[in-house]
């Protein structure tokens, strides 16, 4: 048969679209899973990365559906977002015409490869009935506490007259007009995520041998869980300014070992006692150039200040030691964050490295409390140890070991209520507000009479007559949109013009899917399907999401618990982390000038050669280097598996074939068929890490087996076979050929047949005084004495002239000659 791509493709398409074969069924009563590729923005096209991810959960939602099992594969559109809107400003055009076109030409592009998403589950993030169940959540958030506002620093171009992400400063300028950066102080609404720190800890011991080892330390590193002290530092004078007095400083610390130690506190720049200071600056001492020092620090991006050098300024005041009593210098510092904890730190510079730099830099006392054990132990800086040892100048506590010191040290400061133990995280609460207008608004009113009060009417939708520019936030520069009535009191008020943050949006799409269509206006889950679909089977995905996307869809399931939504600890039973696309070693880019369109490799080969290419070239965790030579490869499979059809005979039942009739190449080509069907049954499994690439591999070795033989049955019997195994990776060609020769009857739970599987003979190694010298096939039924023989015509030569003094049979390995 010859193989025309693009005639059984738009076949297969569309009888899949008309029989609704991938819809979910309504019947509970069957074994579900739930397959789920993380979904893409609707950026215009679609490009290799997104073709890999979905090949591999399409061909593992496939396989399952054969089996019997009612499977959920969704695709959606994570589609608000800033990329919009600067789409919008650069054509011309509208983000919402801009996103929706992308997504059609998109759609399409996907169902060109033969996906089998459901068509019927699908949404965008920024279709109104979505936003309404978000604004939904929200406010039932907000109305337990679980979201606040509060002040925080944001990235602000004074010229624009807009806040920026974090990619979008470049060399602390804005991206678009170059105009440096400031941090402006900015109401914001946050996200209570440090209320579920420990559990979200905790429950990644959960996930061990479910998702990578990788993300999991990840995610801890990030939730960051540490034990330490926490106490003041009073101030050796209180500092009135206008917003109150400041007698003292809080401080944490994991190293209450070291607290003999300090010899400065450094703050965050923005901290309030600087901000005291700076109102004051000439009594403090404080000159015109130190001044813009500080605020030159503050009006830096934590990104930048991480990357570089330490910087500080003296504030010219002092805070009393509390064991001590002595005085203690007060420096604002580049490297301490007001994001982190109180915005205050304890320096140690004789036992931390960034301490240490800064005060040898500023020239700073350095006071060692902690030494080796052993004495022989080298510094590697003067007056610097940053290891376990003794503790020393520590007054009553000097002897004792650091770590047994810590926990005396604490005891200390609890008995004489100088301080207490504490548990401390490095996640902070997640900042949601963003100054933008394609997102979901925020659905809260500003009463001057009630306050923040939360909209009834839902959804809030975007006012579709806006001006997009990029200076300013568009929803509050909207002549008519923010003023509304108070949802309580019916007085003038105004709307929250700050739109969500989109991460948001990918936080709970997953539970979305599992409503059906009918349902959806009515509410956000359906309980009953909810129930019935969650968890996600599989979830696949880039490891780059490894921390935000994975931690906050991890919170919203424990939130949505929390509020009755759902039974769900955890969205995702499996992750798998698929590597990226990559050609002349380098990630597709259009910028480095190496993308691959899939487009115009279905055009040219077929979507079914894209698809066995992108699973064959590297398993799915690793990454893949595209070969222009292993495509045509692919092609040239499918081609021949067409041409081989001839040979097969139209059955509708696995014909019973008994091997004793049987030649070597007919009971070889049955082996490596059968071999083949083994691995399928082994690689679509989590723990194997879905080896798509050894499967094909075993499939291409039962062709050529196959093709070395001329039995008839054992041809229809292979293709029966291969055909089934295949579908999950080259569906469309499997389709034709399987409704040709066996009606579909092929596409269900293949037995393994043992028979097929046992070895007649085996393949013996020779060596000669241990060194291997060849090898020889013998029957299974062969005696020593058989065997002992072919071995040595085999070494013929090696053992000439020789005395053999021991001849040793290992059953079923290998035949060892000691000759002198």
């Amino acid at each position: 048969m010859e193989y025309n791509a693009k005639a059984i493709e738009k076949k297969w398409q569309d009888f899949w679209e008309e029989n609704q074969a991938y819809e979910p069924k309504p019947d509970k009563t069957l074994p579900k899973k739930y397959i789920l590729s993380m979904f893409p923005y609707p950026s215009g096209n679609i490009h290799m990365g997104h073709v890999r991810n979905y090949c591999i959960s399409d061909a593992i939602a496939r396989k399952f559906r054969k089996e019997g099992f009612n499977v959920l594969h969704p695709i959606g559109w994570d589609a608000f977002g800033m990329p919009a809107e600067n789409a919008a400003i650069k054509h011309k055009t509208h983000p919402k015409v801009w996103t929706y076109s992308n997504i059609e030409n998109m759609k399409r592009q996907l169902y060109s490869l033969g996906f089998s998403f459901s068509k019927t589950r699908e949404f965008a993030t920024c279709d109104s009935i979505y936003s309404k169940w978000e604004q939904s959540l929200f406010i039932a958030m907000w109305e337990k506490g679980l979201i606040y506002r509060k002040k925080g620093f944001l990235n602000w171009c004074p010229k624009d007259q807009t806040v920026l992400a974090n990619e979008q400063v470049i060399e602390g300028k804005c991206w678009r007009c170059d105009t440096p950066v400031v941090q402006k102080e900015m109401y914001q609404y946050y996200i209570k995520i440090t209320d579920y720190a420990q559990e979200l800890l905790d429950d990644l011991e959960t996930l061990e041998g479910k998702w990578p080892n990788q993300v999991l330390t990840m995610q801890r590193n990030w939730i960051g869980r540490s034990e330490g002290l926490k106490f003041t530092f009073k101030l050796e004078n209180k500092i009135e300014y206008s917003k109150g007095a400041i007698e003292n400083i809080e401080v944490f610390t994991t190293r209450p070992d070291t607290i003999f130690g300090v010899s400065y506190c450094a703050l965050a720049p923005e901290h309030p006692l600087v901000k005291a200071v700076l109102e004051n600056a000439e009594s403090y001492g404080i000159t015109q150039k130190q001044t813009e020092q500080i605020l030159a620090i503050q009006n830096t991006s934590e990104k930048e200040r991480a990357q570089q050098d330490k910087e500080g300024v003296p504030l010219g005041i002092s805070v009393i030691h509390p064991l001590t009593h002595a005085k203690i210098p007060l420096w604002v510092a580049n490297f301490v964050l007001i994001s982190y904890g109180s915005g205050a730190v304890m320096s140690v510079p004789a036992h931390d490295e960034r301490d240490y730099d800064f005060a040898k830099k500023y020239h700073l006392p350095i006071l060692p409390v902690i030494i080796a054990k052993d004495s022989k132990a080298k510094l590697a800086k003067e007056n610097f140890y940053d290891g376990n040892g003794i503790l020393i100048h520590s007054q009553e506590f000097n002897g004792l070991d650091n770590e047994e010191a810590k926990i005396k040290i604490i005891e200390y400061f609890e008995k004489n209520q100088l301080g207490k133990a504490v548990v401390n995280f490095k996640l902070r609460d997640w900042g949601v507000s963003r100054q933008r207008y394609w997102g979901t608004p925020i659905p809260l009113v500003h009463c001057k009479d009630c306050g923040i009060v939360a909209e009834t009417n839902l959804p809030v939708t975007l006012p579709e007559d806006v001006v997009i520019d990029g200076e300013g936030n568009p929803l509050d520069k909207h002549p008519y949109w923010k003023h509304c009535a108070c949802p309580q009191c019916g007085k003038n008020a105004v709307r929250e013009t700050d739109t969500l943050d989109t991460f948001v949006e990918s936080s709970w799409y997953f539970l979305r899917y599992t409503t059906p269509t009918q349902l959806r206006q009515e509410e956000a889950f359906s309980r009953a399907d909810e129930s019935y679909w969650m968890d996600v089977d599989e979830y696949i995905g880039g490891i780059e999401h490894a921390i935000l996307h994975l931690l906050y869809s991890r919170f919203f399931t424990k939130v949505l618990r929390s509020l009755g939504y759902t039974d769900s600890s955890e969205p995702f039973s499996h992750l798998l982390t698929q590597g990226m696309v990559t050609k002349e070693g380098a990630k597709m880019s259009k910028s480095k000038g190496n993308v691959v369109d899939p487009e115009e490799i279905i055009a040219q080969y077929g979507a079914d050669t894209a698809r066995l290419f992108i699973l064959f070239a590297a398993p799915p965790v690793r990454e893949l280097e595209w070969n222009d030579f292993a495509l045509e490869g692919s092609y040239r499979f499918i081609k021949r598996l067409c041409a081989k059809v001839e040979k097969i005979q139209k059955i509708q039942n696995l014909p019973k074939i008994q091997s004793q009739n049987l030649n070597e190449k007919e009971k070889y080509a049955r082996k490596k068929v059968y071999e083949a069907l083994k691995k399928y049954q082994e690689t679509f499994c989590h723990a194997n890490g879905y080896a798509f690439n050894t499967l094909i591999a075993a499939c291409m070795e039962a062709l050529n087996a196959l093709n070395e033989q001329d039995n008839a049955e054992i041809w229809s019997e292979g293709y029966f076979i291969l055909l089934n195994i295949l579908e999950p990776i080259i569906p469309h060609i499997c389709w034709e050929l399987s409704q040709e020769y066996f009606c579909l009857q092929n596409f269900t739970e293949i037995p393994i047949d043992k028979e097929a599987l046992k070895e007649d003979s085996i393949i013996m190694a020779i060596t000669i005084n241990g060194k291997r010298r060849g090898e020889i096939k013998v029957d299974l039924t062969s005696s020593n004495g058989e065997i002992l023989n072919l071995a040595k015509a085999e070494v013929a030569k090696w053992i000439e002239g020789k005395t053999i003094l021991k001849e040793i049979v290992v059953p079923k390995k290998l035949v060892n000659f000691v000759v002198q």
